[in-house]
């Protein structure tokens, strides 16, 4: 164990290659599992943020167009007839869950208590939907850090082994080994900033969102 250390310490003091893939392939196996999940977690939570981003970009347009055909039809059955088959918009379907529940009930007692709890439970399934990966970007960005850090201790630890086999405190014994370090830490960061910013972003656009369909659910109940 210390002969490789000794021979990985006589190896960075020769390499001064310091490109990010360099550091990548010169760190251990600890440091370069660090980096790997970081790298991995960047990349999904990129994903979930283009996903959620075109998500509501869409259905603020979409509830926007319902909201208006709605309030310009005679009548809420007559608009719900005239619904297609397969609906995407959250504010279309929590309104079709809505008039399916009331057109099947038989008894006409209750109906604002009944419609009240049915809008509520639509709002809420879609809000779920609309919020899914929001845990992951808030995981990400709470976690990211700490973890690029430990890959950053493991590595300087290892430095210091380094120093003290070859006995040698030459800064071109230990810059690489701490500049393959404190990449993990770049990497955490690089990871957990945009993921907190996308979450604070589209969790203040789920609230305004969910705000909206409240407002439509009360208006909608005073013309039942």
């Amino acid at each position: 164990m210390e002969a490789d250390i000794a021979a990985k310490a006589v190896e960075l003091g020769t390499n001064t290659d310091f490109s990010l893939f360099s550091l990548f392939f010169r760190a251990d196996i600890i440091v370069k599992s660090v980096m790997i999940i970081l790298i991995l977690c960047s990349i999904y939570s990129w994903a979930v943020i283009i996903e959620k981003f075109r998500l509501f970009k869409k259905i603020t347009k979409s509830s926007e167009e319902f909201e208006e055909k709605f309030w310009n039809s005679k009548s809420a059955e007559t608009f719900y007839n005239s619904l297609p088959s397969k609906l995407e918009d959250p504010m279309s379907l929590v309104f079709q869950d809505a008039m399916e529940g009331l057109l099947k009930k038989k008894t006409r007692t209750n109906i604002s208590e009944r419609m009240s709890a049915s809008l509520e439970a639509g709002i809420e399934k879609q809000m779920t939907k609309i919020e899914k990966g929001f845990t992951f970007l808030a995981t990400v960005g709470s976690t990211a850090p700490f973890i690029g850090l430990f890959g950053t201790v493991w590595g300087i630890m290892n430095s210091f082994q380094s120093i003290a086999i070859s006995r040698n405190t030459s800064l071109a014994i230990v810059a690489p080994g701490i500049a393959e370090a404190l990449f993990a830490t770049a990497l955490g960061l690089l990871a957990a900033i945009p993921a907190v910013v996308a979450y604070n972003k589209f969790n203040n656009d789920s609230k305004k969102y969910s705000e909206k369909l409240e407002n439509f659910s009360k208006r909608f109940l005073t013309i039942i």
